[in-house]
C-alpha cells in the first residue's frame, strides 16, 4: 500500500532496528521504542517501518518546526502516497480568559494561517477517503474537532450529468459553509457567473473547481489553475469536503441550538439564585448571540465550545479529535517521545484552568469545559500500537515497553527526578544491543524489553569528542575554541541558560572580531529560518542559543557544541539536555563537544558513560567493515540576491497572479505577494526557499527606492565577560 522511493537501502544497524521492530508489532505488542542516536538515520526507519506495516500512520512531534521538518522528508520517501500535515493553524493565538484580581476580560485574538487550514482540511478529507495516509502532526491533534461522522455526512459528491439545479447546488455549497465572493475568490469561497459556478476548495493548494450546468443538468466539471485562471482538464466527478473543519448538518444544528438555550436558562436561574446579576446577564447575552449566529449562519466564532451539543455528546464524554478520523488499528509513531509525551499528559490541565474562571465569571456555559484537549488516558485509549522514537528515553518508555503491558502504566513525577528514575530504570531495563540478533529479540516473554538500540551511523561517523574545562575563564576559552574552527572553515553552536545571556554574549563575540548571531524563541519564523540558512553557508561562523539548539536540528557544517555553565544542574543541563545538545556535533567527523564544569554532575556522568559506550560500539563496526567516517554533505542553496534573477522572479510571479487579462501590477503588488509566498514556504518547512524570497524581497525594494529602516536597539545593562 505504501510506496516508499529512495535510492538509499538501510545501512549500519538500521535493517536490525527495523526488523525488530516489526517482528513486535506483528507480534500485537503496544509498546516498543526506537533507541536511536542522532544522525543514525532514524526517519528513514520510520519510513521502512510504515511501509512493512502497511497502516495508516500518525507521526506526532513536539513542535511545528520538526512536524514540518518530517512532512517535508516523508513526502519525498511517499510521492505517490498522501502524506499530510497537521498542526496549529494559528500564526497568534491569544484564547480568551478573564482575570477577577483586576476585572479584565481578555477577549480571543488570533491570526489563521490559510495554509495550514488548507492542509489541515486536506488531512481530514484524506483519512475518510483513502488507506494510504501518512498524517504528520503536532499534539495539536488532541484538540477538539467535529465528529468524523457528521464530516463524512456532509460530503457533496458531483458528477456530470447529475440531475440538480443550480440554485440548489449553491444552497449545498453554503450548507457546506463555503462563502458566496465574486470578487475575492479565495479558499472556501465560490463564484456564480451565469450558469457557470467555479468552487475553490478550501483543501486544495492552486485549484479551483468549474461547474457548468444546462438547465438542471451539470454539464461539465473542469480543474482550473487559480493563478492563471486556465482549464487544467475535465472531470468525471468531484467530492466537495466541507469548508469548515466544524460543520454539522441543519437538523443537528437545530437541536443543539435548542439544547445551548435550555443550558442558558438553567445557568442564568443559577446565577439569579446567587445573587451574580452580573454573571447572569452576561451569559444571556454572550449566548443569545451566539444562537442567532448559529441559527442564520451555521456558525458563530468560538463555536467549538458548543460542541458537546453540536455533536450530541454526554457531559464529560470525550471529545472528538483527529484521532478519530483514523481507522481503529492506525500506527502511532511518537517522534523525539522523551518531549511529545509529557507536552500531551500536561495540555489538558491548563485548559481545564483557563476555561474554569470563564465559566465561573459568566463568560462561558459549563458546557464549554467539554471543549478541551483529551487527557492522557484518552489519547492512550485512542491509540493502539505506538512506536516511540527518540535518543534519550524517559522512564515512561522505560517502564511501558514490555510484551505483557496491554494498557499503559502511567508516571508521574513526585519525590524522584525523572533523571533520578532513568538511572534506577537502566539498571532494571536491558533494551536490545544493536549487535543483538533478531531471532535474540523476545518479543512474547512477561517483562521482556521491547526496547531496540541505533547508534551505528551509515556515515561512520562517531559520537563527539568530549573535553571537560573550568568555568573559570570559560568565555576567553571559548572564544579560542571559536577561532580555531573558524580558521579550519567549521561552524560553532554555543549554549546559554538564558535569552538575555544568549544576546550579550553574541554581541561580545561580536566586538572580538567573531561572525555571530544568537537566536531562541522570541525571533520570528522567517528570521530564525533565514539565520540557519545564513549560518550553513558561511555568513556568520558562531550561533548563540539556548534550548533551540537541541532535538531536530540538522546544521552538519557545526563540528564544535560549547556548553557553558554544564553543571548548573536543571532543565536545560539535564541528561536529556545534555545528550541532545551533544548531538548536534554529530555530524562532522570532527565533531567534539566541550563542557564548560568544574564538577561532574549525575547529568555528566551519565553523557560520559554513554558516550562512550557509543563510541566504542561505532569504532568497532567501522573497524570491521573497512568504514572511514564522513561528515554529512548537504548543499546550501546560495541566495538569489543578483538583480536579473529577482527582476526575472518579481515577473514570474506578476504572471502568476489571478487577474483579468491586461491588468499590470505595480512593485507593491509584487511585494506583496512575494511576501506571502515567503510566510506559506516557511509554514511548510521550505526553510531554503523562505530565505531565497526573502532576499528577492530585500533587492526589490532596494531597487524601487523602499528602503526598510532599521530599528533602533535598545540599550542594555552590558555584562562584562572579560571577568567570567
Amino acid at each position: 500500500m505504501f510506496d516508499l522511493v529512495s535510492k538509499y537501502t538501510p545501512q549500519g544497524d538500521q535493517q536490525q532496528a527495523i526488523d525488530k521492530l516489526m517482528k513486535s508489532i506483528n507480534a500485537g505488542n503496544m509498546h516498543q521504542t526506537l533507541w536511536g542516536v542522532t544522525g543514525s538515520g532514524k526517519t528513514y526507519t520510520m519510513a521502512n517501518l510504515i511501509k512493512g506495516v502497511g497502516k495508516p500512520t500518525l507521526i506526532m512531534s513536539h513542535n511545528k518546526t520538526l512536524a514540518a521538518q518530517l512532512y517535508s522528508e516523508f513526502k519525498t520517501f511517499f510521492p505517490n502516497n498522501a502524506v499530510e500535515y497537521f498542526v496549529s493553524y494559528f500564526d497568534y493565538y491569544q484564547p480568551e480568559a478573564y482575570i477577577p484580581r483586576t476585572d479584565t476580560f481578555i477577549e480571543k485574538d488570533s491570526a489563521i494561517n490559510d495554509e495550514i487550514e488548507r492542509l489541515r482540511l486536506s488531512t481530514m478529507g484524506s483519512l475518510i477517503t483513502r488507506k494510504d495516509v501518512i498524517v504528520i502532526a503536532s499534539v495539536s491533534c488532541i484538540y477538539g474537532l467535529g465528529s468524523p461522522d457528521d464530516y463524512q455526512n456532509m460530503m457533496l459528491p458531483v458528477k456530470v450529468g447529475d440531475e440538480v439545479g443550480r440554485d440548489e447546488f449553491l444552497a449545498q455549497l453554503v450548507e457546506l459553509l463555503f462563502e458566496r465572493n465574486d470578487v475575492e475568490f479565495s479558499r472556501g469561497r465560490f463564484r456564480v457567473r451565469g450558469d457557470v459556478v467555479e468552487i475553490r476548495p478550501a483543501y486544495l493548494e492552486q485549484t479551483a473547481i468549474r461547474v457548468e450546468f444546462f438547465g438542471d443538468e451539470i454539464e461539465k466539471i473542469s480543474e482550473i489553475d487559480t493563478r492563471s485562471g486556465h482549464k487544467m482538464g475535465d472531470l468525471d466527478q468531484f467530492i466537495f469536503f466541507p469548508a469548515k473543519q466544524f460543520v454539522t448538518s441543519q437538523d443537528k444544528m437545530k437541536k443543539a441550538i435548542v439544547a445551548i438555550r435550555k443550558e442558558m436558562k438553567a445557568r442564568v436561574a443559577e446565577f439569579e439564585k446567587k445573587g451574580k446579576l452580573i454573571e447572569a446577564q452576561r451569559i444571556r447575552m454572550r449566548t443569545e448571540y451566539d444562537i442567532e449566529m448559529m441559527h442564520e449562519m451555521g456558525f458563530c466564532q468560538g463555536i467549538e465550545n458548543y460542541s458537546r451539543h453540536i455533536t450530541g455528546r454526554e457531559k464529560g464524554a470525550t471529545p472528538y479529535t483527529l484521532l478519530d478520523f483514523f481507522p481503529d488499528d492506525f500506527l502511532l509513531l511518537a517522534d523525539e517521545s522523551h518531549a511529545t509525551l509529557p507536552q500531551v499528559g500536561g495540555m489538558f490541565e491548563g485548559d481545564k484552568s483557563r476555561k474554569g474562571v470563564l465559566v465561573e465569571h459568566g463568560f462561558r456555559l459549563p458546557s464549554a469545559l467539554d471543549n478541551r484537549p483529551l487527557r492522557f488516558e484518552e489519547y492512550m485509549k485512542k491509540t493502539h500500537q505506538r512506536v516511540y522514537i527518540t535518543a534519550t528515553p524517559g522512564p515512561f518508555e522505560f517502564t511501558n515497553c514490555r510484551p505483557d503491558n496491554k494498557t499503559y502504566i502511567p508516571w508521574v513525577k513526585g519525590e524522584m527526578s525523572a533523571n533520578q528514575a532513568i538511572k534506577i530504570l537502566r539498571k532494571q531495563v536491558k533494551p536490545s544491543n544493536t549487535l543483538d540478533s533478531v531471532d535474540e529479540f523476545d518479543v512474547e516473554s512477561r517483562g521482556a524489553t521491547l526496547m531496540v538500540q541505533q547508534i551505528i551511523r551509515p556515515t561512520g561517523l562517531l559520537d563527539p569528542i568530549l573535553t571537560m574545562k573550568p568555568l573559570d575563564g570559560q568565555i576567553d576559552a571559548t572564544i579560542e575554541l571559536c577561532r580555531d574552527r573558524v580558521g579550519k572553515g567549521e561552524r560553532v553552536l554555543v549554549t546559554t541558560l538564558t535569552k538575555k545571556t544568549a544576546e550579550e554574549l553574541s554581541e561580545y563575540l561580536g566586538e572580538v572580531g567573531l561572525k555571530v548571531r544568537y537566536i531562541h524563541a522570541d525571533i520570528d519564523t522567517i528570521e530564525r529560518v533565514e539565520i540557519l540558512r545564513q549560518l550553513r553557508a558561511a555568513e556568520f561562523d558562531i550561533l548563540v542559543g539556548i534550548n533551540l539548539l537541541r532535538e531536530g536540528l540538522d546544521l552538519p557544517e557545526v563540528s564544535l557544541v560549547c556548553i557553558l555553565d554544564a553543571d548548573n544542574e536543571g532543565f536545560l543541563r539535564n541528561e536529556t539536555s545534555l545528550v541532545q545538545t551533544a548531538g548536534r556535533a554529530a555530524r562532522h567527523v570532527n565533531g567534539e563537544c566541550v563542557l564548560f564544569c568544574d564538577k561532574v554532575t549525575d547529568s555528566i556522568q551519565e553523557l560520559l558513560d554513554i558516550t562512550q559506550f557509543r563510541r566504542s560500539v561505532q569504532m568497532a563496526h567501522n573497524e570491521k567493515h573497512g568504514i572511514s567516517p564522513q561528515s554529512v554533505i548537504r548543499a546550501v542553496q546560495q541566495s538569489l540576491s543578483l538583480a536579473e534573477e529577482t527582476k526575472e522572479a518579481a515577473k514570474l510571479v506578476n504572471q502568476s497572479l489571478v487577474a483579468e487579462e491586461g491588468v499590470d501590477y505595480n512593485v507593491m503588488q509584487v511585494l506583496d505577494e512575494l511576501e506571502t509566498e515567503m510566510r506559506e514556504a516557511a509554514t511548510k518547512l521550505e526553510f531554503e526557499r523562505a530565505g531565497h524570497l526573502r532576499d528577492q524581497i530585500a533587492e526589490l525594494k532596494k531597487k524601487a527606492g523602499i528602503e526598510d529602516k532599521p530599528a533602533t536597539p535598545a540599550k542594555k545593562n552590558k555584562v562584562d565577560y572579560r571577568k567570567l
